[in-house]
């Protein structure tokens, strides 16, 4: 038996022996919180049941489903944010986007993610339940992450950061998770550089934005995206659900994502997973 079979095996092997599925998906519905820049959430029943019912009497029915690709759980795609007119590696993007689509840097060529997942729980580590609104959390905020939870960050790791704001996604008014007026905590400049250091292969957030938003500024200066997505090619997953993995202090884990291979798009709804074994 070759090496790939025996690796094979070990894994399914895991996996007969029982794992525990955490979904860190947002269930998509209509009105939820999302960013004001992305076309909304909308799901229609164009045909119900008893609209067509065959001789045997059994009918079907179908949905219609329009949305942005940066709304609910998604990942950006590297063509989604440009500097001074460039993409990630200098591309120029004018020409990239020439036919409506980015044929190079789509989220199409956004590979299948099964990597080691590494959860920072940024308000333990700072102890409080929730970072304040338009906080920015630190290089030395994730320092004390990794080093309370014991979790070093390494090259091609997938890294959450949980600011507790996800707390407040099923909020009744849904203009508090935004947090136009308030701000949003998150990452800024120096964050990112902190997670470009590593070498990560993408950075998820329980926020719509990833990053810290000041209040009242919105989304009007997004330097993390710059500094990830533009310089260093990292990939970003935004609006998480991290609040279970926080709750069961599960920090390091197998990650499992895919986008939908949306030829040309600059992101993708998403539904990532983390695994951990039962044993």
């Amino acid at each position: 038996m070759g090496t790939t079979a025996r690796t094979a095996d070990r894994l399914l092997d895991a996996v007969q022996a029982g794992v525990t599925i955490y979904d860190l998906g947002r269930r998509l519905t209509v009105g939820m919180p999302q960013s004001p820049n992305h076309p909304a959430f909308g799901l229609t029943l164009p045909r119900r049941h008893g609209d067509m019912v065959r001789a045997d009497g059994g009918s079907a029915a179908n949905d219609l489903l329009v949305m942005g690709t940066h709304v609910g759980t998604h990942v950006d795609a590297l063509a989604h944010v440009s500097q001074d007119g460039r993409l990630h590696g200098g591309a120029d993007a004018a020409d990239a986007q020439v036919g409506g689509r980015f044929d190079e840097l789509g989220v199409h060529t956004v590979a299948p993610m099964v990597r080691r997942g590494v959860l920072l729980d940024v308000p333990a580590a700072l102890g409080v339940e929730t970072c304040e609104p338009g906080y920015e959390i630190t290089p030395a905020d994730l320092d004390a992450a990794v080093s309370r939870q014991g979790t070093p960050v390494g090259p091609g790791d997938v890294v959450l950061i949980r600011s507790g704001w996800g707390r407040l996604f099923d909020h009744e008014d849904r203009g508090v998770y935004v947090g136009k007026d308030s701000g949003v905590p998150g990452v800024g400049a120096d964050g990112a550089t902190w997670l470009a250091q590593r070498q990560v292969h993408a950075a998820g957030a329980d926020t719509i934005a990833f990053e810290c938003l000041p209040p009242g500024k919105g989304h009007s200066s997004l330097p993390a995206h710059r500094i990830l997505l533009v310089e260093h090619g990292v990939y970003l997953i935004e609006t998480m659900a991290l609040e279970e993995l926080a709750r069961d202090e599960v920090h390091e884990f197998t990650f499992v994502m895919a986008p939908l291979p949306l030829y040309g798009a600059t992101g993708s709804p998403v539904r990532p997973l983390a695994v951990i074994s039962r044993g």
